[in-house]
C-alpha cells in the first residue's frame, strides 16, 4: 500500500487541497490482487487505490470515456506475420498506468482510507492525473501513450487505432497496444531494443522479453513457429464445472442437436450459466473449434433451461479431452503468404427464427488469423441469399484485413482470395442475376459486388468437401470435425 502511495506522490497525480464551493470529493477504496503468471506461480501481491467510480455523474465528473484496445484478430495477425517474416516478438508492461494519463476535467477525490493526514483530514485531493476506477482514465491514458508514440516517430494505423508502425524496410516496427501490454514485433532486434530504451525514459517500464503469456493466451516462440494456447484457462474452466475427471467427449456438439428458446425442462439458474459460457467465449480466442457450439449456447442465456446447460457441459467435456490444443503458426517453406478466406452458412439452422447462421474463417498463409460463427440479422429465402448475405459479411472482413496488413507491411494493399461454395451465389456476385430472387436482399448485402468488380477481393467457387467454414456453421461428425480441426491449424501444444 505505501508502494502504491509513493508511485502516486512521484507521478504527481494530486494535490491535497481545499473542496472547492459546488464540488464534491469521490471516495477511494483500496483492492488488493495476487498477481500469477501462466503456471499458476505468484508473480506478486499487489495493492492498487481506486476510485469508487460508480459515484460519478457524467458531464459533471467525465465526458468521453472511450479508448480503443487491439482486436484479437490484429494481435494474431501481427502473430503470423512476424512467423513469415521471421521477426521476433517482445512483451512491455507500463507499470501503474492509468497514473500518468493526464485529465481535463475538475476532479476531487477523498484521502485514502488508512493514510489521512493528522490535523488536516477535512482536506481532499484535487486530481491532475488519473487514477483506477476513473471512468475517463483509460480514455487519458491512451490520449497519452498516443502522443507519446507520436513524438517517437510512430503512425497509428488507420484500419486499426491500436496498432503503431514506424521506420521502413531494415528498420520497421509495430507495436500493438491492449492498455498497459505493448506487443512489439520488427525487422531488427537493435530497432526493438531503441524503442524498449525510449519507452522507459518517459514511462516506468517492465521489460518482459519476449512474448510468452498475453492476456491469458500463453504464447510460445521456437525456431519452427510460434504456438497460441490457453491451456491454463480451460483447466480453470473445467475447475469452475467441477468437470476436472469428467468423461471426456470427442465433439463439443452432437450431429443432430436442435435446442430452442421454447423448452419445457425445468430452468436453471441464469447468473451460472451466463457466467460458463462467458468463460468458454473468450476460449474461442484460440480455439476456432468452439466456435460454432459456444456461439449456439449463447443464444439461451436470457432464460436458460436445463437442455441448454447439457448442451454447456458437453463443449467443457470435450474441453477436458482437449485441454492443451490450440493453434501453431509454422515458418513458411514458401507457398502463399496471402490472406485467404472461407465463407460458409447452415441455412435456417435456428429453430425460433429461422435464420441462417453464418460462418467466417481467414488465414494468412496458412495461419488461421480470424474466424467467427454468428447468426444473421436477417431471414434468407434461399439458399443462394443465405450464402450471398454471408460472403457480403465476410467481404468487409477481407477488406479490413488487408488494409490492415498493407499499413503494417508498408505495402500495396494485396487481393484477398474468399471462396465459396454455393455457385448461384457467386453468380449474383459477378453480375445481377436470379432477379426475381433476389430484389428483395438488402442494399447492404450488394457491396461484395462492388468490392469484386472493384478488384479488392476475388471471389471463387470451392467445393462443399473442401469448405473449411463448415467447422464454423452447424454440429458435424467425429471423423469430419476431427479432419477439419486439423486443417485449420489445431493441434496439441506440448
Amino acid at each position: 500500500m505505501e508502494e502504491e502511495l509513493r508511485a502516486i506522490e512521484e507521478n504527481r497525480t494530486w494535490t491535497l487541497t481545499e473542496l472547492s464551493p459546488g464540488r464534491r470529493a469521490i471516495g477511494l477504496k483500496w483492492v488488493f490482487k495476487v498477481k500469477k503468471d501462466e503456471h499458476g506461480a505468484v508473480v506478486r501481491h499487489k495493492a492498487r487505490l481506486v476510485v469508487k467510480g460508480y459515484a460519478q455523474r457524467q458531464g459533471i465528473d467525465y465526458d468521453e470515456v472511450f479508448a480503443p484496445v487491439a482486436r484479437m484478430e490484429a494481435v494474431r495477425l501481427l502473430l503470423a506475420l512476424a512467423v513469415q517474416e521471421g521477426w521476433q516478438v517482445h512483451h512491455m508492461d507500463v507499470k501503474t498506468v492509468f497514473l500518468n494519463g493526464d485529465l481535463q476535467e475538475e476532479v476531487y477525490v477523498q484521502q485514502a482510507p488508512g493514510f489521512t493526514r493528522p490535523g488536516q483530514e477535512h482536506k481532499v485531493y484535487r486530481l491532475h492525473k488519473a487514477l483506477y476506477g476513473l471512468h475517463q482514465a483509460p480514455r487519458a491514458w491512451n490520449q497519452k501513450l498516443d502522443e507519446q508514440l507520436g513524438i517517437l516517430g510512430f503512425m497509428r494505423c488507420s484500419s486499426e487505432h491500436a496498432i503503431y508502425c514506424r521506420g521502413r524496410g531494415a528498420e520497421r516496427l509495430v507495436v500493438g497496444v491492449y492498455v498497459d501490454d505493448l506487443v512489439i514485433t520488427g525487422t531488427s532486434s537493435s530497432s526493438i531494443q531503441k524503442f524498449k530504451a525510449e519507452m522507459a525514459k518517459v514511462f516506468k517500464m517492465s521489460d518482459l522479453g519476449l512474448l510468452s503469456y498475453y492476456l491469458g493466451i500463453e504464447v510460445r516462440q521456437e525456431e519452427m513457429g510460434i504456438s497460441l494456447c490457453q491451456g491454463s484457462y480451460a483447466g480453470k474452466i473445467l475447475e469452475q464445472c467441477g468437470l476436472e475427471d469428467c468423461n471426456s467427449c470427442k465433439v463439443p456438439m452432437d450431429v443432430k442437436l436442435k435446442l430452442s428458446k421454447e423448452s419445457s425442462s425445468p430452468r436453471v439458474n441464469a447468473t451460472e450459466y451466463r457466467s460458463l459460457v462467458g468463460s468458454l467465449r473468450y476460449l474461442v480466442n484460440t480455439r476456432p473449434d468452439l466456435a460454432f457450439s459456444v456461439g449456439y449456447v449463447s443464444r439461451f442465456m436470457e432464460e436458460p433451461h436445463e437442455e441448454h446447460l447439457a448442451a454447456v457441459k458437453q463443449i467443457v467435456r470435450y474441453i477436458a479431452r482437449t485441454q492443451n490444443w490450440g493453434l501453431f503458426y509454422a515458418r513458411r517453406n514458401g507457398g502463399s503468404d496471402g490472406l485467404l478466406g472461407y465463407s460458409d452458412n447452415d441455412v435456417a439452422g435456428d429453430v425460433d427464427s429461422r435464420k441462417s447462421t453464418s460462418g467466417i474463417l481467414f488465414f494468412l498463409g496458412e495461419s488461421p488469423i480470424s474466424w467467427q460463427s454468428a447468426k444473421q440479422k436477417v431471414v434468407a429465402l434461399s439458399s443462394c441469399e443465405a450464402e450471398y448475405i454471408a460472403a457480403a459479411t465476410n467481404a468487409c472482413q477481407a477488406v479490413w484485413l488487408a488494409q490492415l496488413l498493407a499499413e503494417i507491411r508498408d505495402s500495396a494493399v494485396s487481393k484477398p482470395m474468399l471462396r465459396v461454395d454455393n455457385k448461384s451465389a457467386i453468380s449474383l456476385n459477378k453480375n445481377p442475376v436470379h432477379h426475381d430472387r433476389s430484389k428483395h436482399i438488402d442494399i447492404r448485402f450488394h457491396l461484395i459486388r462492388e468490392y469484386a468488380h472493384s478488384g479488392q477481393i476475388e471471389v471463387k467457387f470451392i467445393s462443399t468437401q473442401e469448405q473449411l467454414g463448415d467447422i464454423l456453421t452447424k454440429p458435424l461428425g467425429k471423423v469430419k470435425f476431427q479432419e477439419l480441426c486439423t486443417k485449420i491449424g489445431l493441434r496439441l501444444i506440448q
